[in-house]
């Protein structure tokens, strides 16, 4: 695990996503495309717009996925995370991309958007992971005691109340009553099989979680903790969400 601080979210946005372009770089020379997962929260709005800034990126050669999305709620939603992340990023590129394959939380058969995302994930392996943390511990959706053997490349799950209460709190929802109960997620394991990870993590709310991710047990109480696992993670913290921490780099 690589683990860097920074004062402010628009440093660690930065800092985060050059080391994030620096990978897609490299597996454009080495095999002409990327393929990329990305997170739509609101902690990776820094990242999302120092990445569109990043020069010497060919989009049109490169595939995104994105984490999650919540059931039912419709596609034009503003809480949406295809609505957000083509709003954000996708809409917002240079050149489109080659892909982008959205998560479906309203198609009629959850099982079929399950197994079509999987088979793209087979055809386009993914080179970097852009993800977060959540306020109990959770990556993407999968909250505790998050499934860390699961087979299927995305999971319908339901969200716990500390996940949902995370939503209200940053404005996405009116009450804790419209916020969806149920979710589809990429997997732990889908999300750990790729090359890189980029672990964007600021604010306060998120320094208990970041310290027990980095500092407590790996357990599936704390899903972020199996990201000390991976060969090639990067975390980028912002002081307030290191300020738990005892040891910092």
């Amino acid at each position: 695990m690589h683990v860097k601080i920074f004062s402010d979210k628009v440093s660690l946005g930065k800092a985060a996503a050059a080391t994030g372009a620096g990978y897609i770089r490299r597996a454009l020379a080495a095999k002409g495309n990327a393929n990329l997962v990305v997170a739509t929260a609101a902690s990776q709005f820094e990242l999302q717009d120092a990445l569109i800034a990043e020069p010497d990126i060919d989009w049109s050669k490169i595939t995104i996925f994105h984490l999650d999305e919540y059931i039912g709620l419709p596609a034009d939603h503003p809480a949406g995370f295809r609505y957000n992340l083509r709003k954000r990023l996708i809409d917002r590129l240079p050149t489109p991309p080659a892909n982008f394959f959205p998560v479906d939380g309203n198609a009629p058969d959850l099982k079929k958007v399950i197994a079509d995302l999987g088979k793209a994930l087979e055809k386009h392996p993914l080179d970097v992971a852009f993800i977060g943390i959540g306020e109990n511990g959770h990556i993407a959706f999968n909250d505790p005691p998050a499934d860390f053997d699961a087979e299927d490349p995305f999971l319908v799950i339901t969200l716990d109340e500390v996940c949902r209460r995370q939503q209200l709190g940053e404005g996405w929802f009116p009450t804790l009553d419209d916020v969806p109960k149920r979710a589809l997620t990429m997997s732990v394991p889908q999300i750990m099989s790729s090359a890189a990870i980029i672990n964007v993590v600021p604010d306060l709310r998120k320094a208990e979680a970041v310290k027990n991710a980095l500092e407590g047990p790996l357990t599936n109480m704390c899903p972020a903790s199996i990201l000390m696992t991976h060969p090639d993670c990067h975390t980028f913290l912002d002081d307030a969400s290191a300020s738990l921490l005892k040891r910092k780099p």
